[in-house]
């Protein structure tokens, strides 16, 4: 090769690579700039706020939401409170910004114990919840999130809950040092919902939530992960911030944050939680995810050695808002308004509206004024919650183009030099002004020691409204042709779903107007599939909405289908044979699913070389079709029918992993399971068929009988009539002669045993079949098969095909043979396959199927139809595969919606079901000591003594559902009762006492009703013994703040006695016991008034 062609490839290489280089880094810069979206929110926040939306109504309204002290918490509120700031241990306020309900909590749906819940900081507990809110939000089924790369960036700034309690109660040594943790705040959203994104828990005081929402979007850029959680969380389990900053005279006297406002007087304490789903924008975008707002900028920098470790400092702030700039690459006259700091103190508020004036408030026009408010006004500062709730407010008052007012600012601080920049303070709401570009607000957070943060938000960009992700050029699906729409509604337990249903109910009757099929793809799509489900057969909005209803009210409905998932288990196919046919059928969804349509035209085709007339025109009824009634017609043409039936099924994602037939179904069934090519088996059934009807048709017949196959004698009709079926426990087939069927049909009725005869001309499986076997050879001989793909057991011997024992003799056997149907369905139940569905126009064998599994040991089985006799519509087949969803199925949704263009709609979260979680201060030994009493070591009971003077015991306790949650699990008729059980117990731990372990009789006179608040004081008394050294025992209670005692139940004790021998058992179960499902056992007793929580449970 010449030197300058060497060189020439030497500079095109070198080009080529810096091209190379240069695209990489391109890439690099334009990751690192990426503007980052939100596209979820959710929250708690005092006010009763619960959501983004009820955030915003109440800073729209204007509202106040601080009150007292909570009251169930353990405070001592009676000496908490003193005006002079300098009394010890007390506070000078008696109000804060509070969650309500901070100590409930849905353990139940993270799967987490009464205790454990106990033992967890509330903190913690709300993060979880909201979590799996904030994604819901956001459009996204959380469990899909599991094993994915999305990131948990959570602020935590106190962890006061574990010093509620003076000593560790028994059996929390092992959970009070996780649930106490604040870096498990962010792992614990991570392990409940399967993230593997960086999960960082951190404490920067008051700018937390901003510092982890500035963590989270450079992950977010560098790739560490794919979305994030971001936020923070704040909990007050004891008065301590209160007690310290009074002493610090930093709160506000009447509680009140007064931002930048003259009367400021100081902070206030509050709690919430509040988090946001960050995205980046082309993946947002890509994904369909709405984006509610963008994060265009964001920086965090500290105050160093400045004039004190927790006094703010202007230049560190308006270095901060300087870099947030830079970041976003915008100029100060960029952004319309500020969610400040703003806490109300004297030195804060004034050195942050100078570092605003400083920065915002130059270079600007003089008619655009940077507008400042500060949401600490309404809720007051909610610390490590604090910098996310303003970023909350602002996306909600950027999509709403309105400027909240900020409450108590009517007159300016006189503290502050106005006139040194343009910023104006909102003392009234405003319409977002005008300017001829994106909306955008800042964000300030400042932390305590010092770390500064702030955050640039941008309004979302115009885009079109997101899509599903279904195949609008596909096969249109059976929602865009059949004119009914699955909703889909599931939760944890049955209470959750109709609360759910409830919501829905609610959401709908609120004047949104929603699109049906938009409702139907959101609660597939969006929403998790728990373990108890509905499905709701909307035709429109109405009639969905009043069918949720009923589900919400536990009423039946004929649109609702409801259920509750099992073990996990693998699906049959079952293909029957003659005798589901009917006139019409399929010719609904001939009109109406494209997909059966489809499949059954194959069909046609691939019987037209063999018959002599129409499949279209037998299945619509065509005047010159032929008549069903003939066995080489009802035969293909049924073929035809259950071959198209399991295209549509697999059609919406369900697969068999086996295939079962019932005579003639075999052939469907070898089609289906990739044995038989479709003109292969078309072959078979057409010529079979014609064979039958020229040589056996009109010389027998076949018999239903509902017994067992081993108590039929046919001895007096040896030769002319065969068991041809075992169906069933109580099913089987009789065939044969007709006048001989005829005989047995009158000995059986006059028995009383149904019988039906079947109505067919020819007798199957039985010696007539003989006299074709050499010509069926001979037709069938060149007939080829395949391995095959799916999984066939057969009914002619029992075994699953292989591919050498499938030749052409094998459909003349399945003509003659026995069909083992029976025995197949129990071979396949212990092979663990749990839902059997019959492929068929109508369901002939789904009976037969129950009855089988249900002299099984098998657990959680489901067996469903297709369609049904003169109803073979779409609203049929959604019926029967909603009855699948709501066992445990996952249908292939976007297949069922392809062509209805289906948009995600906004939709209620998930109504989790509370109990009420909170550790409080207990009594320790050493106190009971020092009374005289010891401690007896029981959770119920908290000291007893012995009396000198009768030798007796008395033992005392106090119950409330505050300190013994789980109680609440045992109601009866609404009231809460303790349990039976638990008196019993009292009564023999009393023994103990007095060494008489033994009880042996126990009266429950009265029931012991537990106050839904406060508490019930219990005595459990022991008297001296008698002559046979027995002992009286009696249980009473009264309430708190009563001196009456109520009498409960009365028994004996006695010393140990032998207990006697368990009586002898041979065999288990015994002989004739009969077998009971528990299977929803404590559903049912639910519903007669009785409900019976996990911990009460066998």
């Amino acid at each position: 090769m010449a030197n300058d062609e060497k060189l020439l490839n030497y500079l095109k290489r070198v080009t080529a690579d810096l091209h190379q280089t240069r695209e990489r880094l391109r890439k690099a810069e334009t990751a690192t700039e990426e503007p980052i979206a939100i596209v979820g929110m959710g929250c708690r926040y005092p006010g009763g706020v619960t959501t983004p939306d009820g955030l915003w109504d109440l800073v729209a309204d204007g509202r106040d939401a601080i009150g007292g002290f909570p009251e169930d918490r353990g405070w001592d509120l009676e000496n908490l409170f003193d005006a002079d700031p300098d009394a010890i241990g007390t506070s000078y306020v008696h109000e804060g910004g509070f969650l309500a309900d901070a100590a409930e909590f849905d353990a139940e749906f993270f799967g987490i114990s009464p205790r454990e819940a106990l033992a967890t900081d509330p903190q913690q507990r709300l993060l979880l919840e909201t979590a799996w809110e904030t994604l819901e939000n956001a459009g996204i089924d959380p469990s899909s999130l599991a094993d994915s790369d999305v990131g948990v960036f959570t602020g935590v700034a106190n962890g006061d809950y574990a010093l509620t309690v003076d000593q560790v109660p028994d059996g929390f040594e092992g959970y009070l040092g996780i649930g106490g943790a604040g870096s498990i705040a962010s792992g614990r959203i991570s392990y409940s919902l399967g993230l593997l994104g960086p999960a960082v828990s951190l404490d920067t005081g008051c700018s937390s939530s901003l510092v982890a929402m500035h963590l989270a979007g450079h992950a977010l850029r560098s790739g560490e992960c794919s979305m994030a959680l971001a936020g923070g969380v704040m909990v007050m389990a004891t008065p301590g911030g209160f007690v310290g900053f009074s002493r610090q005279r930093g709160l506000a006297r009447d509680g009140r944050c007064k931002s930048f406002g003259e009367g400021a007087d100081g902070t206030n304490w509050s709690e919430g939680v509040g988090l946001v789903l960050l995205e980046r924008l082309s993946d947002a975008r890509r994904n369909g995810h709405q984006v509610l707002a963008v994060v265009r900028g964001t920086a965090v920098n500290q105050d160093g050695a400045s004039n004190g470790l927790t006094a703010p400092n202007g230049p560190s702030q308006e270095r901060v808002i300087r870099q947030a700039l830079a970041n976003a690459g915008l100029t100060v006259a960029d952004v319309d308004a500020v969610e400040a700091h703003g806490t109300g103190t004297t030195l804060g508020d004034p050195i942050e509206a100078q570092a605003l004036l400083a920065t915002y408030g130059q270079n600007r026009p003089e008619d655009q004024p940077l507008w400042l408010g500060s949401i600490k006004s309404n809720i007051g500062h909610t610390q490590a919650a604090a910098g996310v709730a303003g970023v909350i407010k602002m996306v909600q008052a950027m999509r709403h183009g309105v400027l909240p007012r900020t409450l108590h600012a009517e007159e300016p601080t006189s503290k502050v030099d106005w006139a040194s920049g343009a910023v104006s303070l909102l003392s009234e709401a405003r319409t977002w002004p005008e300017t001829g570009r994106p909306r955008r607000a800042g964000i300030s957070s400042f932390g305590v020691s010092g770390t500064n943060a702030h955050v640039i938000l941008e309004q979302a960009p115009e885009a079109d409204a997101p899509e599903a992700e279904t195949d609008e050029a596909g096969t249109p699906g059976l929602v865009a042709t059949g004119g009914v729409v699955p909703w889909v509604l599931s939760a944890k337990n049955p209470a959750a779903l109709r609360a759910q249903a409830q919501r829905l109910v609610n959401h709908l009757e609120s004047g949104s107007d929603v699109n049906p099929v938009d409702v139907g793809w959101s609660l597939a799509t969006t929403r998790a599939t728990l373990e108890h489900r509905a499905v709701i057969l909307a035709t429109d909005t109405e009639s969905g909405t009043a069918t949720t209803r009923a589900l919400a009210e536990g009423r039946p409905d004929p649109h609702l289908i409801t259920g509750q998932t099992g073990a996990d288990g693998k699906t049959v196919f079952v293909f029957p044979g003659q005798g589901a046919q009917w006139v019409g059928m399929g010719a609904q969804l001939l009109q109406t699913s494209p997909v059966f349509a489809a499949r059954l035209q194959e069909c046609a085709e691939a019987l037209a070389p063999y018959t002599d007339w129409s499949l279209i025109d037998v299945i619509t009824g065509a005047p010159d079709a032929p008549s069903l009634e003939r066995v080489d017609v009802v035969q293909p043409a049924t073929f035809a029918v259950v071959v198209s039936l399991a295209a549509l099924w697999q059609s919406v994602g369900i697969h068999p992993d086996a295939v079962i037939g019932h005579s003639q179904g075999e052939i469907a069934a070898a089609h289906v399971a990739g044995h038989l090519t479709l003109p292969t088996a078309a072959k078979i059934i057409t010529l079979r068929s014609q064979t039958i009807a020229h040589h056996l048709a009109g010389h027998g017949g076949m018999m239903s009988l509902a017994t067992p196959a081993d108590t039929i004698d046919l001895t007096p009709w040896h030769g002319k009539l065969w068991i041809a079926a075992h169906n069933g426990p109580n099913a089987t087939v009789i065939a044969g002669d007709t006048d001989a069927l005829h005989q047995l049909h009158t000995h059986y009725t006059d028995q009383g045993t149904r019988a039906r005869i079947i109505p067919v001309d020819y007798a199957s499986h039985t010696g007539h079949v003989d006299t074709i076997k050499n010509e069926l050879h001979q037709t069938l001989a060149d007939i080829t098969t395949q391995p095959g793909t799916t999984p066939w057991l057969s009914t002619v011997t029992g075994q699953w095909i292989e591919p050498d024992t499938l030749d052409h003799g094998y459909w003349y056997r399945n003509l003659r043979h026995t069909v083992q149907f029976e025995h197949t369905i129990r071979t396949l139940a212990d092979h663990g396959y749990r839902t059997f569905i019959e492929v068929s126009p109508h369901p002939v064998l789904t009976t037969a199927i129950q009855e089988t599994l249900e002299t099984t040991t098998t657990p959680h089985t489901t067996v469903t139809g297709t369609l049904r006799r003169d109803d073979d519509t779409p609203t049929r087949f959604l019926t029967h595969l909603a009855h699948l969803t709501t066992h445990g199925h996952t249908p292939n949704w976007p297949a069922l919606y392809t062509t209805t263009n289906p948009h995600p709609t906004p939709l209620p979260t998930y109504p989790f079901q509370h109990q009420h979680y909170w550790l409080t201060r207990t009594s320790s030994a050493g106190d009971i000591a020092s009374a005289g009493l010891h401690d007896p070591a029981h959770p119920l009971l908290t000291a007893a003594v012995h009396l000198p003077d009768t030798e007796g015991t008395v033992l005392t306790g106090r119950l409330s559902l505050a300190a013994h949650p789980w109680l609440a699990d045992h109601t009866v008729s609404g009231a809460i009762l303790l349990p039976g059980a638990a008196m019993a117990e009292l009564a023999i731990r009393a023994g103990d006492e007095t060494d008489t372990p033994t009880l042996e009789e126990l009266v429950i006179e009265q029931p012991l009703a537990l106050p839904d608040s406060g508490s019930v004081d219990i005595r459990v008394v022991v008297g001296g013994p008698d002559e046979s050294e027995r002992r009286d025992v009696r249980i009473y209670s009264r309430a708190e703040d009563s001196a009456q005692w109520t009498e409960h139940a009365t028994g004996t004790l006695a010393q140990d006695t032998a207990a006697p021998p368990p009586p002898a058992v041979d065999e288990w179960p015994p002989a004739g016991a009969e077998s009971v499902s528990v299977e929803g056992l404590y559903e049912q007793m639910a519903e007669g008034a009785t409900t019976t929580g996990r911990p009460s449970r066998a």
